[in-house]
């Protein structure tokens, strides 16, 4: 990382200067933006106004205080391009009203200091970049006030959490804050949340709140030194959360979040004290890998049924356009602003393809950082099959709502994980046909905390069970469970993979002495699945297909040894063949409909030590029959023949 000196004169903006408002104006304009801006726009002022006056609570951090800063994200940055006095009031009230807090989050450190891990951290950067867009319509008085609350409300917050999180033995104990309302979270344990949040989003984002404050103050305030120092040091230790292609382990939307406030610190770390820490990830290959996890499908025209995450939230919902492999929490689309960025800082044309094209608007950031100017370059072909480096595999045909993606998700724990290992997701002509469900439950009281288990994801089940994983107690963290690819290679219009989930399937049941699921993907429409198990004790297993009925539009229909999933767009017909006796049925997760209707096909094969399911699906649009296929058994494995849609299918499926 290099160290240079800025020009002299006035400090420069944290992430904008005069010069750059011309572009940031025109980005309003660009269609790619004008439909969020238009959004922004639109928002209900007389209803914010009203509820900043009367109905926010000053003991409500989750809910109250983060809409109060969305409120004056959204009204300072609409301010500083449009110069609506509207905007400006609006502003205004929503600082005043988080001033108003006498404490900004819902944690403490040792029973009194307040600890900043998301409102704490998020307000202190909201309010600084406020400073800059609101500029001279503030008057010294009121940004000596908003920077006074900053260095006494947020700054020693973000410092507690980040100390905390580098000397976890220091740490006196992490606790709910008494006089915040978050009573439906209590039964989480923080004890060792110093620990465990050293591998999730939750340390990246104070370090950045704190990194960024001190950039505002540094040479003003004696103490910012040391804050930089320490929120550096930080982002340093979490950048290892990456891996070397930039992959992240907590799901294609925490990288989101995670990668905008990294760079958010590094851009206002450069353009204020001329540190560059612009390369502390493969940035480039992170958003190939926010790249790899899109997978837009179509809308099918129904309504998706609404649930509450917790009191004051309800789950968003991805649009179809806008879709992806969606392991995990992941639950948003790839927001564009971390492209935006890494094509302007890295001269990245497959970025600038991503910030042009890909994913959804959702951040100021975006406007901020894009530059219509750059070159834009469609991602190399070598993309459309990756396995990352924390093993999850995706291969496809194309970047389009009608191409065809298959994902496999190998590999190791993660926060925000599901018990997942060895889950499969296919999408084909614009339908999700093997579907991983969104919108899983955060706490273990909910019913909807079944979407986080295997039984929910299309995978095995040994004996109706799955394999291991936590019981929510400490909140959505990591798991013990391991799965690993020991076997990957790829051919023209050819995907092979083999993924070993032994270990996550022997730390619930000792009796397991193999769990091994191989993916043979004969592009665009044959998906090949061999799952083979091997027990110490006979015991039945379960290969599950999930079917997205999130808009109620899946049928699901089986008889003998094949079964139908159809989507209003396009169907999945699937063979099964086995070395022992088995059922092929459709059934559904034990909720009530009021929490979901989830149906499944299921594959059922008797008790035995030993068994070998091999299942072959195709994928058609609506309109199109499906082919047939033949399963021989070998010495080896299986013999696969057949013709799908003018496409001849001969493959050998060997055992490894």
């Amino acid at each position: 990382m290099s160290t240079t000196s800025l020009p002299a004169g006035r400090r420069r903006g944290l992430l904008f200067d005069e010069s750059d408002l011309p572009r940031i104006r025109a980005n309003t304009a660009d269609p790619r933006f004008a439909g969020f801006w238009r959004e922004q726009l639109a928002a209900d002022l007389a209803a914010d106004t009203k509820f900043l006056r009367e109905e926010l609570r000053l003991t409500n951090h989750v809910v109250h205080l983060l809409r109060a800063q969305r409120i004056l994200e959204r009204a300072s940055f609409i301010y500083l391009v449009n110069r609506e006095p509207a905007q400006l009031a609006l502003a205004k009230l929503a600082l005043r009203r988080m001033l108003d807090y006498p404490e900004w989050d819902s944690f403490t450190e040792g029973g009194t200091q307040v600890l900043g891990m998301q409102r704490a951290t998020e307000g202190s950067a909201a309010l600084l970049l406020a400073l800059d867009c609101l500029g001279d319509a503030l008057t010294p008085a009121e940004v000596a006030e908003v920077e006074q609350a900053v260095l006494t409300k947020g700054v020693p917050a973000c410092h507690a959490a980040v100390y905390g999180l580098k000397y976890p033995d220091r740490v006196r104990g992490w606790e709910w804050n008494p006089r915040s309302e978050v009573d439906e979270f209590r039964h989480i344990s923080l004890k060792r949340w110093p620990l465990i949040l050293n591998a999730t989003n939750l340390k990246i984002i104070p370090t950045a709140c704190l990194g960024i404050a001190a950039c505002h103050f540094r040479g003003r305030v004696a103490a910012a030194e040391g804050w930089l120092e320490l929120a550096r040091s930080s982002a340093k230790s979490f950048a290892t959360m990456y891996g070397s292609d930039g992959a992240y382990d907590e799901g294609v939307s925490y990288w989101g979040y995670t990668t905008l406030y990294l760079a958010l610190f590094a851009e206002v770390l450069w353009r204020t004290q001329g540190i560059d820490d612009r390369q502390l990830i493969n940035y480039p290959g992170s958003v190939r890998y926010a790249l790899g996890q899109t997978m837009p499908t179509k809308p099918s025209g129904r309504k998706v049924a609404d649930f509450q995450h917790v009191k004051g939230f309800m789950m968003a919902t991805v649009k179809p356009e806008y879709d992806i492999v969606n392991l995990g929490d992941a639950n948003g689309a790839v927001e564009v602003s971390v492209a935006a960025w890494v094509a302007r800082t890295h001269d990245d044309p497959v970025a600038q393809f991503v910030a042009r094209d890909i994913g959804e608007v959702k951040h100021f950031p975006a406007l901020v950082w894009y530059d219509a100017a750059r070159p834009a370059s469609p991602p190399e072909p070598a993309l459309l099959d990756q396995r990352l480096s924390n093993d999850i595999v995706i291969s496809r045909t194309g970047w389009g709502a009608a191409d065809n993606v298959l994902a496999l998700r190998s590999g190791g724990p993660g926060n925000h994980e599901h018990a997942d290992r060895n889950s499969v997701i296919f999408k084909a002509y614009g339908e999700r046909l093997l579907h991983d469900p969104f919108r899983a439950a955060y706490m273990v009281q909910n019913p909807r905390w079944i979407l986080r288990l295997t039984e929910a994801h299309s995978a095995v089940l040994v004996g109706g069970q799955g394999h291991q994983y936590h019981d929510g107690s400490e909140g959505t963290n990591a798991s013990w469970a391991f799965a690993r690819v020991i076997d990957y290679r790829t051919g023209p219009g050819w995907m092979t993979v083999t993924s070993d989930a032994t270990e996550a399937y022997q730390l619930v049941n000792p009796a397991v002495v193999c769990v091994h699921r191989t993916l043979v993907y004969l592009k665009p429409d044959v998906v090949v699945f061999l799952d083979r198990v091997a027990l110490k004790e006979a015991a039945s297993v379960e290969v599950r297909f999930q079917a997205n009925h999130e808009d109620f539009a899946a049928e699901l229909a089986a008889d003998g040894n094949e079964f139908t999933i159809r989507r209003p767009f396009a169907s999945l017909h699937g063979w099964v063949a086995a070395a022992g006796v088995f059922t092929v049925r459709p059934d559904r997760l034990p909720l009530e409909e009021k929490d979901g209707v989830y149906p499944f096909i299921e594959v059922a094969s008797g008790p035995a030590r030993d068994h070998e399911i091999l299942t072959v699906c195709t994928a058609a649009p609506v309109a199109r029959e499906h082919g047939a296929i033949t399963m021989t058994p070998t010495a080896n494995g299986w013999h696969v023949v057949g013709v799908h849609a003018g496409q001849k299918v001969h493959a050998d499926i060997n055992r490894i």
